[in-house]
């Protein structure tokens, strides 16, 4: 039996690292961690293995997808490197996506909007509220860059909070605004590399790619 082609998925935005390996249909590995300032010596091994353990190589893959950002300057040049090397390498596209993206994506049956949140260093996060327009979550707001007493502010009517918000600032939002907030359980609030690879694919089928030379992290500047 012939094999199917695989999708591989990186995200390296912030402290945690995340990798999967999709077919199309089954999501046939995938692992998060959080890799601190680690990620350039435990990336590319972790890949290794989780190709070995699907008895594949390099050569197995059709395309490559790579969270964008927001999130940290050198875990984005990081994960955007593997992603470019080994796209140049196999002559294989390339599929950018944005990461807070990635985390309304896992939010599938939410109805309520959503506020995607990741740690951006300094006490300062990055968020971005989504609303579901035609059963696909788009982005609805500009990508703030802010604390969490800003995030508090910019909340209003009822919304989910899905990210990287510790119990302190989660309990800080939930005592300084009055609208209906839930939070996401720890769980969902990390983003999982699978639904940065089923976004991709779905690109993928559609015959797009990024261009390799131009692709480059987003990355998000106070004003």
């Amino acid at each position: 039996m012939d094999k199917k082609p695989l999708l591989v998925a990186i995200d390296t935005a912030t402290r945690y690292a995340g990798i999967a390996v999709f077919d199309g249909n089954e999501v046939l590995s995938e692992a998060f961690w959080r890799a601190n300032r680690n990620h350039s010596v435990e990336l590319a091994p972790e890949l290794v293995r989780m190709l070995s353990r699907q008895q594949a190589t390099a050569t197995d893959v059709a395309a490559v997808a790579v969270a964008l950002g927001p999130g940290s300057f050198t875990g984005l040049r990081i994960g955007l490197s593997l992603a470019k090397g080994l796209a140049t390498a196999q002559r294989i596209p390339i599929l950018g996506v944005p990461t807070l993206d990635v985390l309304a994506f896992q939010h599938a049956e939410q109805r309520r909007p959503i506020w995607s949140v990741i740690q951006a260093g300094r006490s300062r996060i990055c968020a971005a509220r989504y609303e579901r327009r035609r059963g696909r979550w788009r982005q609805h707001s500009e990508i703030h860059l802010t604390t969490v007493e800003g995030l508090t502010e910019l909340i209003t009517g009822r919304s989910l909070i899905c990210g990287e918000l510790g119990k302190a600032e989660t309990t800080y939002i939930a005592e300084h605004n009055d609208q209906d907030i839930q939070f996401a359980i720890p769980s969902q609030s990390m983003r999982r590399p699978a639904c940065l690879a089923e976004l991709a694919w779905r690109r993928f089928e559609r015959g797009e790619s990024d261009d390799i030379a131009t692709l480059s992290p987003i990355y998000i500047h106070p004003s």
